[in-house]
């Protein structure tokens, strides 16, 4: 009896696990038949990549395209960029510097007039703190025997003023209670070359020229020969003239095409310039030809270099150009520029310029303004002096 009891119950307990799996397997079949006949679910995230693509990319037109606005300006193609920014420049003949130049052409482009209160205040400031016309260049009456000349360049160094130096200086300042109405300060930029300024820059009363350029054949007609002074770097006839340590007579025939003009000589801005510069005014002295050499004042140097540097100019050391450029406002009425433009395209066509005209040396400046360049083309805005850029005739 007990025995068909168990019996009994399995049968039923059989059963019963049967039946759920019955069950079971009915549900996941009815939940496949379902998800089958509804295959429209699919959730947005999973939509085939090439529809994205499309929508991004940059060969679709605005045309057939109304939903393109959303794309920033910074992922535009480059050449896109640039025909914004400078539509008048041609990418071959200037890559990347049409910004830069647009700018000075925005400040250059402006007719010229000379405003006299402007010029009176620079001349003025000059005046006070450089004294140019009276401290530019040593004299006799500036510098006497047993005083220190201190190098502006070696703060820490010093020449003591021997007679035999003394001698060699100017008895005074040759601009003491002179002004010139016009004066021209000639650079070297490439900018002259074709330039046909000779005539122009030789009308003037007085022209100052840097670091011993040539003038003569295919050159004077575009800067002229007139020289009131020229000046006179170790470096533009040290490796030229073998430092002067041989013959001589070379040297003094290349300072002939600037008869007698003061050659300016930077003797004391580095200890190693003066037994060059003193060489230099000796073959002078030995040929006895008609230049003047004179000898810059480290003074003067170091006065107009606290100047500029509060006017925001940030080289180290000055140029040689601005160095006369800022003589020439204390001694002249009428300043003109000639020859400053530090960058590798032309301003007016563009075209690709020398480092100077009379070399094929690349120019240095690119993409940025130098600060003494940038002082200058204020000072042409403000009516201080007048900078030239292109051809004479057509300004």
């Amino acid at each position: 009896m007990i025995g068909l009891l168990w019996e009994g119950r399995g049968m039923r307990g059989h059963c019963f696990s049967v039946m759920l799996t019955v069950l079971f397997l009915g549900t996941l079949l009815t939940t496949f038949i379902w998800y089958m006949s509804n295959d429209s679910h699919v959730e947005p995230h999973r939509l085939p990549a090439p529809k994205k693509t499309e929508k991004r990319a940059p060969s679709v037109s605005s045309d057939s395209c109304n939903d393109c606005s959303h794309v920033e300006p910074d992922k535009l193609p480059p050449q896109k960029k640039t025909e914004e920014k400078a539509p008048s420049v041609s990418s071959d003949n200037c890559k990347g510097c049409s910004k830069v130049i647009n700018k000075v052409l925005e400040h250059y482009s402006q007719t010229w007039t000379k405003q006299e209160e402007n010029y009176q205040k620079y001349r003025s400031q000059l005046h006070t703190r450089c004294r140019g016309s009276e401290k530019a260049i040593l004299t006799q009456a500036n510098t006497p025997v047993g005083s220190k000349i201190l190098y502006d360049g070696e703060k820490q160094r010093f020449r003591k003023v021997t007679l035999e130096l003394f001698r060699t200086f100017m008895k005074e300042s040759p601009f003491s209670n002179k002004t010139w109405d016009t004066c021209a300060v000639v650079g070297n930029g490439g900018i002259l070359t074709n330039s046909n300024c000779g005539n122009t820059i030789d009308s003037t009363q007085f022209v100052i020229r840097c670091n011993l350029p040539p003038l003569e054949n295919e050159f004077k007609a575009h800067v002229g020969s007139k020289t009131d002074i020229v000046t006179a770097n170790p470096s533009s006839y040290m490796k030229k003239f073998g430092g002067l340590q041989g013959q001589r007579r070379p040297f003094v025939d290349s300072l002939q095409k600037y008869g007698n003009s003061m050659m300016l000589l930077p003797a004391f801005s580095f200890a190693f310039s003066t037994p060059p510069c003193l060489r230099a005014l000796y073959s002078v002295e030995d040929f006895e030809i008609p230049i003047q050499p004179v000898f810059l004042n480290p003074e003067y140097i170091q006065n107009l270099t606290d100047f500029w540097r509060s006017q925001g100019v940030r080289e180290i050391r000055l140029s040689t150009g601005l160095v006369v450029t800022s003589l020439a406002l204390e001694i002249c009425t009428n300043v003109h520029l000639y020859g400053f433009w530090p960058f590798s395209h032309h301003p007016h066509g563009f075209q690709p310029l020398t480092h100077h005209y009379y070399d094929d040396r690349k120019a240095n400046y690119f993409h940025s303004m130098p600060s003494e360049f940038k002082l200058l083309l204020q000072l042409h805005s403000q009516g201080v002096l007048r900078l030239h850029l292109g051809q004479c005739g057509e300004q």
